[in-house]
Parts: C-alpha cells; structure tokens; sequence
C-alpha cells in the first residue's frame, strides 16, 4: 500500500507554543513510519510557516528548555483549492521546491490561533483533509463561556460561574467582587479562551480575587469566575472512531500537595499531583463517566477527539468542568495514557487520529 503523506503541524502564535512543540516531539517519535511520509511544519510566535526537521529529540520536552519553533527562513506555500495538493518550500535564497502533495494535515496546536476553530476554517477554505477537531466544536469548547452554555442545553451540569469583561471590572470593581464571592469559596478564575490551566488561579481567601483577575485577564479580556467543585477529577478521553465516537477507560487526577492541576503539573512533571489511569471506580461509575463523556462530545458537535474533564462528587454527580478538543499528547499527558490503558498503542491512537481526519 503506498504511503499517505502527513503534515504535522506544530508549535503556534498562542502561550501554549511549546506544549505544542513538545507533542509534536512525541508524535514524530511515534507515528508510523510504514504507513505515512512525515512533513514537519512548525508555526513560529510571529505566525511564520516553516518547514521544520524531522527531529523528535529537538522537540523533547525539557522543563528547563522548553523547546520552540525558531524562523529558519523557510516558508510555506500552501495548496489552493481546485488544484493538486502539492505542498511547496520557498528557501530562504527564494527558490521554491516541491514537497509532493499532502494527504491530511494533523494540526497538533493548542490555544488561539489553532485550537480555536481558525486553522480549521483556514483548512477548510483550502479544501485540505485535517484530524482533529472542526471549526465550530474548536470554537466552542475554547471559548469557555459558551461551551458551558451548549452543555447546559443538552442537560449536562456544570459548575456555577460568572462571565465578566475587563471592561466590567473597570466599571465597577465591588459589584464583581460581591457578586463573584457569593458563589463561595474557593473560586477558580480562568481565562474564557485559554488552555493548559495558563492563566488560571485559585481564590481561598476574597483578598485573593484582584489579582486573580490580573492574571487572567493578562491572557484574555473574557473571564470566568467559577465555583468551586468538591469531587475527585476525573477525566475521559474521546475518539470519534468509524463507528462513532467511543470512550476510554477514566483516568484521575489525584493532587496530593498542589493547589489545584495547574501548568507545571500538567506537562513539568511537578510535584503534588499524580495523573492515574485507569482510576479506581465502580463498573457503574466508569459507565455514567464514559456515557457522560460521549455525550458531551456530541453536544459541542465533537469531531476527530477530545478529552473531557469532570468532577466526581460525594453524592455521585458528574460535573462536567470543560472539554479539550486538542488535549496534549506529552508523555505524562492523560489522553494517551487513558487509550494506552484502553488497549490501543500510542503509534496506533496517533493512526485512528489521521484516519479519523481522512474519513472527514
């Protein structure tokens, strides 16, 4: 069977521009060789399209160096729609040269500008195939306001929360505040339009609260402020598979010393938090988390994945907290770690992921 030929395309103009680059260190490690030609394709924090090398090691992930796209000069001319779909160099002395023509794009970006819902309508406008999420489950589910409002309308819950603006901080700072710490405490306070928990903070104490909102609104001008939930973690990952979308075994994020599963814990290996999978529950309660899970994937519209974050609480309600429709494929990232404990490989995940894409 002749190879399909795969652009990977990695790293972005959003805060998350590393975490991307270092899942494309992963996927390049291991994607299947046999089955695909590789063309790495890296986005610089300027926005550049650069072809970048086919180096899984120069894209580790270092906690002392994260690593980057850096602008080597090179850029890429993209196909149009209606023609072959040649994927085309210009070096840096300005000659151009062809790269063959590209079967999918997997667009492993994370944050605005590519996990948004805008590389897709870029690609869509191309008529390029991709994996991954499509432009209006992208949008929603990075848009944090709006996704909790599509999930409360398929009647799933959500935690209690209020929108507010820089502007309406400016306005009048006692009504946000009296407003925000009615809800209780602790309260978490997030950016509307960002992942990897950048930005994020944990208010225990209403004198916490003002500089919360400095941190977030520093990433986005739209910001949640949401109550807090009593419950274990627990996450789900999604694939929309041929035969539709199906659900993994449930992993759990334990926090033994740390706040709450923030940045560092995530992708730096940080102390105080331990990413289990699978995580230790009833057959029931492993079946509500999965049927809970597939169902908000299909309320946002789901295409090609996602992982669903959830709270577990003592009286046994599932609150769901948010969905990542490009959830992060780092060695110590949940979403691999929840297929590889379902039975699939992560060369065989990255596979469904492509395949996913060319069925679309």
């Amino acid at each position: 069977m002749a190879k399909q030929t795969v652009v990977v395309l990695f790293g972005g103009r959003s805060s998350e521009h590393s975490i991307s680059s270092a899942t494309a260190g992963g996927v390049l490690q291991a994607i299947d060789r046999d089955r695909y030609e590789v063309i790495p394709v890296g986005i610089t924090r300027e926005g550049a399209f650069v072809l970048e090398a086919d180096d899984p090691e120069k894209f580790a992930l270092d906690a002392a160096h994260l690593p980057e796209v850096a602008d080597n000069g090179t850029r890429i001319l993209w196909p149009e729609p209606g023609g072959d779909r040649t994927l085309r160099v210009v070096a840096p002395d300005g000659s151009i040269t062809g790269h063959g023509e590209i079967d999918v794009v997997l667009p492993i970006l994370h944050g605005p500008h590519g996990e948004d819902g805008t590389i897709q309508g870029f690609f869509d406008t191309l008529e390029v195939p991709y994996a991954g999420g499509g432009v209006l489950d992208s949008a929603l589910c990075m848009d944090k306001h709006f996704m909790k409002i599509a999930l409360q309308a398929a009647g799933i819950q959500v935690a209690p929360w209020m929108t507010i603006r820089r502007r309406d901080w400016a306005a009048d700072t006692e009504l946000v505040r009296a407003t925000a710490t009615a809800f209780g405490l602790p309260l978490f306070v997030k950016p509307a339009r960002a992942g990897s928990s950048v930005g994020v903070s944990k208010v225990s104490d209403p004198s916490e609260l003002d500089a919360a909102l400095e941190v977030a609104f520093a990433e986005d001008d739209k910001v949640l402020i949401e109550s807090g939930v009593s419950g274990r973690e627990i996450e789900v990952a999604i694939l929309d598979r041929a035969d539709g979308p199906r659900a993994s075994v449930p992993g759990e994020i334990v926090l033994t010393s740390r706040g709450f599963y923030d940045f560092e814990g995530k992708y730096l290996g940080g102390d105080g938090v331990d990413v289990i999978c699978p995580a230790t529950l009833t057959d029931a309660e492993t079946a509500a988390i999965q049927e809970v899970g597939v169902r908000a994937f299909e309320a946002v519209d789901g295409r090609g994945l996602a992982r669903v974050d959830m709270f577990l609480t003592p009286a046994g309600e599932l609150v769901v907290n948010e969905l990542n429709t490009m959830p992060g494929f780092t060695p110590i990232s949940m979403f691999p770690k929840c297929w590889i404990a379902s039975g699939l490989t992560y060369t065989e995940l990255i596979t469904e992921l492509i395949e996913a894409g060319l069925r679309d």
